[in-house]
């Protein structure tokens, strides 16, 4: 048997989902073979969370075979205000802007515009002298290591930032280098990336998998932008939300629609407290490819579904099927340095290979 994609099974999204039911088509649960009674267990574990003071609300939507078959609003948007949360509460998804970011950047290859192999100094020529880290000696507390630097084997691709290989902000030696680039208020994509091309990479492209939080997908959304000739937010507006309905999802919600946005808390101590700066992610100016993105739960839905549909909902095609069954393959795999065993990588999605290595179904 090959490797199950997570693109196959129910899409459930947790927290960062609501739904604009009239716009999507709704059936029991059992009539896409599911369970009534055991999709009643999310709203008890989104209860649980909510008493045991680990979270101050959520929101929570099922869908199966393109039918929505569960939604459940928990708690609060606010502790203070005591707002309840809806299924129209707007949250920022965070890593959930990745995928999108990476549907985006596999829409230009299918148009010819970019290629997975291409190194990143073909569309960001500041990219082309960009060092690795070499460690010469222990570190110390949790400052990184003192390191030497040297020229890397070969450049990063845009397939090295998709999987998450490329060792572009990646670790202790690498984030210490970005520090003294930092992005200023009111800067651009266009400003930010090509400093990074002045960072040093934590490790030889490709010889080991390490999250890069935001400087990998933010840059592959500046490629997006050089290939399609347009802003990342308008790139998405006109060629994602647009066609799949998503009628509230942005790097930065209107005046009106910042009353349907949550608070942000950290959970501190065993206690929430307000985090007091929530927008940290999200800019009219700035539109992080990695994390940017405030959506109602159920105008993120469609994209999922579009995903688990082979790339087209509602009649629109995003992506060519085979395209989807190129970004959930297996391009990293769970031997890599820094997978998790049963756990391998794709184009900006993680893939099951094994569940008892994993130890989750």
């Amino acid at each position: 048997m090959g490797p199950m994609k997570l693109l196959r099974v129910p899409l459930i999204f947790a927290v960062a989902l609501s739904l604009a039911a009239a716009q999507l088509p709704t059936a029991k649960p059992e009539e896409v073979g599911m369970s009534s009674e055991r999709l009643q267990r999310i709203t008890a574990m989104l209860q649980r969370h909510i008493q045991e003071g680990k979270m101050a609300g959520a929101s929570a939507i099922v869908a199966r075979k393109g039918k929505v078959v569960f939604q459940t609003a928990q708690g609060v948007m606010d502790l203070e205000s005591k707002q309840p949360v809806t299924m129209e509460t707007m949250f920022r998804v965070a890593s959930m802007t990745k995928p999108v970011t990476s549907v985006a950047l596999m829409m230009m290859v299918e148009e010819g515009k970019v290629h997975l192999d291409d190194p990143i100094s073909r569309y960001i020529p500041e990219f082309k002298g960009l060092t690795v880290a070499v460690p010469n000696g222990p570190a110390q507390g949790n400052a990184p290591p003192p390191f030497v630097t040297k020229a890397p084997a070969r450049e990063i691709t845009v397939k090295d930032l998709l999987t998450h290989v490329s060792g572009l902000a990646s670790g202790t030696m690498s984030n210490s280098t970005v520090r003294s680039i930092a992005r200023k208020e009111g800067e651009k994509l266009a400003d930010y990336i090509p400093r990074l091309g002045r960072t040093t990479l934590e490790f030889e492209p490709g010889t080991r998998w390490e999250y890069s939080a935001q400087a990998g997908h933010d840059t592959l959304g500046r490629i997006v932008e050089i290939a399609s000739g347009m802003p990342l937010d308008q790139f998405f507006q006109k060629r994602i939300f647009d066609p799949l309905g998503m009628k509230d999802i942005s790097f930065w919600p209107s005046d009106a629609n910042w009353a349907r946005v949550p608070s942000v808390y950290d959970l501190t101590n065993g206690k929430l407290v307000k985090n007091n700066n929530p927008n940290s992610m999200s800019s009219k100016v700035y539109f992080m490819g990695s994390g940017g993105l405030i959506s109602a739960p159920g105008d993120y839905l469609p994209f999922g579904l579009m995903l688990a549909n082979g790339g087209s909902w509602n009649g629109k095609q995003i992506l060519g099927k085979k395209t989807v069954e190129m970004l959930s393959a297996m391009h990293v795999p769970d031997t890599l340095p820094g997978r998790t065993p049963g756990e391998g990588y794709g184009l900006g999605v993680r893939v099951v290979t094994d569940h008892a290595k994993l130890g989750t179904m």
